[in-house]
């Protein structure tokens, strides 16, 4: 025995083509009238500025018409990346060779996963990589994954330390030990003047 489910008027589904359309009230429209957390509503509104904006969770560029006619100028260079982690003293070794072949310096942030100002910088490092993403290559060790011997021989006593290594050797090191901007600001002190070390 099967039971018929009879739904009240005012529950009926209606098709597209019944609803009566207001071509005054198009998407764009309604959109910035709505305020909604979807992005895909939330890409209209935008739509109608210039320039580039990037879908939240997607790694894919849109760019908007102006009212002018012809598509804006967009940057394509990335935001942040994330830092490459180095496993083993091979790893490392191989990394420290390929900068020297290619004649590249290398930052190379060591870290723990129990220190909490390491954890802080990290984002704001990667955001510091897309910076200089052509300059230079950037790497993270976690203290706690590699061989004592690797530590010890890059002589890292303090985390976060942040290494410029260049030419197969150290050049220049940031202790992390302060404020987060001042790190940042040290950093890209120590690259921007790797030319003179």
């Amino acid at each position: 025995m099967s039971k018929i489910l009879h739904s009240p008027p005012s529950l009926r589904f209606l098709s597209p083509n019944s609803i009566p359309r207001d071509p005054s009230r198009d998407l764009s429209v309604l959109s910035s009238t709505i305020s909604c957390p979807n992005p895909a509503i939330s890409i209209f509104k935008k739509l109608s500025s210039p320039g580039k904006f990037n879908l939240p969770g997607k790694n894919r560029d849109f760019r908007a018409w102006s009212q002018e006619g012809p598509l804006q100028e967009v940057d394509d260079s990335p935001v942040s990346f994330e830092l490459e982690p180095i496993y083993s003293e091979s790893q490392f070794d191989r990394v420290i060779a390929e900068a020297q072949q290619l004649e590249e310096s290398v930052i190379i942030v060591w870290m723990a996963s129990w220190c909490r100002k390491c954890i802080y910088l990290k984002p704001k490092l990667e955001k510091l990589a897309a910076d200089y993403y052509r300059r230079s290559r950037f790497y993270r060790v976690d203290v706690n994954n590699v061989p004592h011997k690797l530590v010890t021989r890059a002589g890292v006593t303090k985390m976060p330390t942040i290494q410029l290594w260049k030419d197969s050797k150290k050049q220049a090191e940031v202790i992390g030990g302060h404020k987060a901007y001042l790190v940042i600001n040290e950093v890209r002190e120590m690259i921007e003047n790797e030319d003179t070390l």
